[in-house]
C-alpha cells in the first residue's frame, strides 16, 4: 500500500505514478494527519511511504503519526521523499524510526520536484516546473521497479554536508523557522476558506470572513500556494512571486474537476510528454 503526504502536490503525483505502475492502493494520509486517526492499518503488498522532506528529513508530523499507527500485514517499508534539492541523511533517521516500528526498513529514493517552499525560495515558472517533473521520471520509474521486484532502494553515499544538514540544521530549523507568525492576508482574499480547508493541522481559522493562523504549524505551504487568489503572503519573502502546486492540480482547480483515476493521465500528464522533456533536458546538457 502506498500512503501520502503532500501539500501542493508533488508527492501526491509521484505516489499515484508509482501506484499506477505496480497497480497498488494509493492512499492520502491528510484526513489522518488533520484528524489524528492513527488506528491500525493493514496491506499484504509493502509500505510505500511518499512525502516531502522539511529540513532534510520528513516532516515531523508524518513521524509522529508512524510511530503511533500500527502498520500490520507486510513488514517491508520503503520511503520515496520528494526535494528541491536533496534529502540529505535522511535515510539514517528513517532506519531509526522503523526499528521502533518493529518494521522492515528497504531505503529511502531521493526524487528531485519543483520547489514549493516559497517562506526561502523562488519557486520556479510553469515551464520549468514542468521540466524538472520530467527529469523526475526515471527516478519513479526506478522507484516502482523496486517496490514492484520487492529489491531495496539502491540510495546514493552520504556526505558529511547531509549529516549536517539532516542533524544539527534540522534541530535549528524548526524552533527557529517553523511558524505561522509571517503568515497574513491582502485584501484579495475572497473568503472562500481554502486556506482552512487545506491545512493538515487544523491550525488555520476563519473570522470575520478571513484566515487566521494559530501556533501550530508545519510549513507546508498549502494555504499561501493553494490560495486560488494568491492572497496570502509569507513576510516580504513571497510578494511577487508565483505560488507552485503540482500543474495538474493548478490546471484541475481550473477546470473544477478532480482527478479521479492513477498514474499519469491522472496528474494531467502523458507518459510519453514527460519521457520527452527527460530527453530534451539531457541533450540540452549536452550541449
Amino acid at each position: 500500500m502506498i500512503l501520502y503526504y503532500s501539500g501542493t502536490g508533488n508527492s501526491e503525483y509521484a505516489a499515484k505514478r508509482i501506484g499506477g505502475e505496480i497497480g497498488d492502493e494509493v492512499l492520502n494520509l491528510f484526513e489522518k494527519l488533520r484528524d489524528g486517526d492513527v488506528s491500525e492499518m493493514h496491506s499484504e503488498k509493502p509500505w510505500v511511504i511518499v512525502t516531502p522532506v522539511y529540513a532534510w528529513r520528513i516532516p515531523r508530523i508524518l513521524g509522529e503519526w508512524l510511530r503511533k499507527t500500527k502498520l500490520t500485514g507486510n513488514p517491508a517499508v520503503y520511503f520515496v521523499l520528494t526535494c528541491g534539492a536533496g534529502i540529505g541523511n535522511a535515510g539514517k533517521y528513517l532506519k531509526t524510526l522503523c526499528a521502533e516500528m518493529g518494521m522492515e526498513y528497504r531505503g529511502c529514493l531521493e526524487v528531485v520536484m519543483p520547489e514549493n517552499y516559497i517562506a526561502l525560495f523562488s519557486p520556479p515558472s510553469d515551464a520549468e516546473a514542468r521540466r524538472i517533473i520530467g527529469q523526475a521520471e526515471p527516478a519513479l520509474q526506478q522507484a516502482a521497479e523496486a517496490v514492484g521486484s520487492g529489491k531495496p532502494f539502491l540510495e546514493k553515499p552520504v556526505t558529511f554536508t547531509d549529516r549536517v544538514l539532516s542533524g544539527a540544521v534540522n534541530a535549528l530549523f524548526y524552533p527557529l523557522f517553523i511558524h505561522a507568525k509571517k503568515f497574513y492576508v491582502t485584501d484579495a482574499c475572497v473568503s472562500c476558506g481554502k486556506c482552512a480547508e487545506v491545512c493538515p493541522l487544523q491550525n488555520i481559522r476563519m473570522e470575520g470572513g478571513k484566515p487566521v493562523w494559530g501556533e501550530n504549524c508545519t510549513h507546508c505551504m498549502a494555504c499561501i500556494c493553494r490560495c486560488p487568489k494568491a492572497a496570502i503572503e509569507y513576510g516580504k519573502h513571497s510578494r511577487g512571486l508565483p505560488r507552485y502546486t503540482f500543474p495538474a492540480m493548478a490546471e484541475n482547480a481550473a477546470d473544477g474537476e478532480k482527478a479521479q483515476n492513477q498514474g499519469f493521465q491522472s496528474q494531467g500528464f502523458d507518459k510519453q510528454e514527460l519521457q520527452n522533456q527527460e530527453k530534451g533536458s539531457i541533450e540540452g546538457n549536452e550541449e
